[in-house]
């Protein structure tokens, strides 16, 4: 996947829950619907922390070295 598609996909996947938070929070859903669109924001909401994380981690690789930026290698999850 390259790093557009990923950009898209966490762009893409944030926007549906806060578009998920929206309905949630109108209260016009009944419990069922409620508890499906809960679930799947949980999903989403998983799935952004991840990638968070990786891109955090990512970060975190660069490291200062004699006043120089370094990229060092890392292992991807």
């Amino acid at each position: 996947m390259t790093k557009t598609a990923k950009k898209e996909g966490f762009e893409s996947s944030l926007e549906k829950l806060e578009e998920l938070v929206g309905q949630l929070e109108s209260g016009e859903k009944g419990l069922e619907e409620s508890l499906e669109l809960f679930e799947k924001g949980v999903t989403l909401a998983k799935t952004l922390t991840k990638q968070l994380e990786e891109a955090k981690h990512k970060v975190e690789v660069l490291t200062k070295e004699g006043g120089k930026l370094s990229r060092k290698a890392f292992e991807e999850a």
